[in-house]
């Protein structure tokens, strides 16, 4: 499990480009052309606090990684605490983080670091420091760190003013900033996104509806896809997950991931080892990712499975796939349609759900192994310091829990399989 990391000092500087770039874009404007942080086989936490801990945007990360860009294999793990400050995880990263060896961190702190107040320079000093330092540590052992900015508060749902919160997270997002450009680190801008798509999705269904949770502070399905959204970006995807081209006058052809096992006319069947991302849930409700898409970029941005049509004489066609049906125009499906944004509901959706529950019942064990197991294990060293024996039964007991891991990590990989899947074009 604690293979060696591959990255060197030299790989972090790689992201100075994409830092300088998207430091200061408007939130939902997409980050100029960067090299891909990842490389296969790389390893990735995501880090932060009670938000993190939640497993919600770190699943979609993960679900995102394993299933829309298998060919990288990523290995990925999710050490968020409830509660915890930058400084709070400063004090563990080299007992919970570091042994992992990553070669990707996401951070995501400020929330706390705030004490939910008004901002003054203190606060600000007590975040930098500790932020400074993380990012030294994981850039001393080669581990490139996507700083993530704070999220922020709900307009609404949050128990106090929120302008008055959400200008002290505006603080700390700026310091958070700063750490990462001048330690050559990418920069995630959650609290710009989130406060954008806010105010677009609040104008829209009504002021109770919540992106930052329905206690002003914990998101749900909606704001968590949010933040999915910007660390992925941040990532350097750039959301194309191959094209499925149907002539109707000749053979059809795909890409990325997507094998045609048989072609007549419009029909075409084929075998898929490449995931579009599938959005769940109500139209309207904030448990739902589906109901933040239409201030989202998300499916544009990072989740682009087109289907393009060739020889169609009629001005439009039925295109149907799994269970639903749409009708298109020639022009747009002569350009491509993207069938992960047009077809929410579409033949991956279970394949996708028992994947994601595998990820979820991976997240859930490392919560347990990072916060009991590991913080039970730091004192049984600590009071028994020069025990041989307890030595070797900690180190024996944690042998045999990381190998549980790696089970789960396996289940996963085992969940995620081929799904084979119909397409049919019929002129109108």
């Amino acid at each position: 499990m604690f293979t060696a990391s591959r990255r060197t000092l030299s790989r972090a500087r790689l992201v100075s480009l994409m830092v300088a770039a998207s430091m200061l874009l408007a939130p939902l404007a997409s980050p100029a052309a960067a090299e891909l942080l990842l490389e296969k086989g790389d390893r990735v936490a995501v880090v932060g606090d009670s938000i993190t801990e939640q497993k919600q945007y770190s699943r979609f990360i993960e679900d995102y990684l394993t299933m829309c860009v298998p060919d990288l294999q990523i290995w990925t793990v999710q050490l968020g605490w409830s509660g915890e400050t930058a400084q709070g995880f400063r004090n563990r990263m080299d007992y919970d983080l570091l042994p992992f060896k990553p070669d990707l961190v996401t951070t995501c702190y400020g929330m706390n670091d705030g004490r939910y107040r008004a901002y003054d320079d203190g606060i600000g000093k007590r975040y930098r420091e500790p932020m400074q330092q993380i990012v030294a540590a994981c850039k001393q052992a080669g581990t490139t760190v996507i700083v993530g900015s704070p999220g922020c508060v709900d307009l609404n749902a949050w128990r106090g003013p929120s302008d008055v919160y959400n200008q002290n997270l505006a603080h700390l997002r700026d310091i958070a900033r700063d750490v990462a450009k001048a330690t050559d680190m990418p920069f995630a801008n959650l609290h710009d996104t989130m406060m954008d798509v806010m105010k677009k999705a609040k104008a829209e269904y009504g002021q109770a509806y919540h992106v930052c949770g329905g206690d002003g502070v914990h998101p749900s399905a909606n704001g968590q896809l949010v933040m999915a959204y910007v660390f992925l970006k941040a990532m350097g995807f750039d959301g194309d997950l191959g094209t499925i081209t149907v002539d109707l006058a000749g053979k059809a052809a795909a890409t990325g991931g997507h094998k045609i096992l048989s072609s007549d006319g419009g029909k075409v069947e084929l075998e898929s080892t490449r995931y579009p991302f599938c959005l769940f849930g109500d139209d309207k409700s904030p448990n739902s990712q589906r109901s933040i898409l239409p201030f989202l970029p998300f499916n544009q941005d990072l989740n682009r499975m087109a289907l393009a049509v060739k020889g169609l004489k009629a001005d439009k066609a039925k295109v149907a796939w799994g269970k639903a049906e749409k009708t298109f125009a020639r022009a747009d499906l002569e350009k491509g349609i993207n069938l992960a944004d047009e077809f929410l509901d579409n033949p991956f959706a279970d394949a996708f759900r028992n994947v994601d529950r595998a990820v979820a019942a991976k997240q859930n064990y490392e919560t347990w192994l990072i916060k009991e197991f590991n913080r039970t294990a730091r004192g049984i060293e600590h009071q028994m310091k020069g025990d041989a024996e307890a030595g070797a039964a900690v180190k024996t007991l944690r042998a045999r829990l990381l190998a549980k891991h790696d089970a789960l990590a396996k289940a996963v990989r085992d969940a995620f399989g081929p799904v084979k899947h119909t397409i049919t074009v019929l002129p109108e």
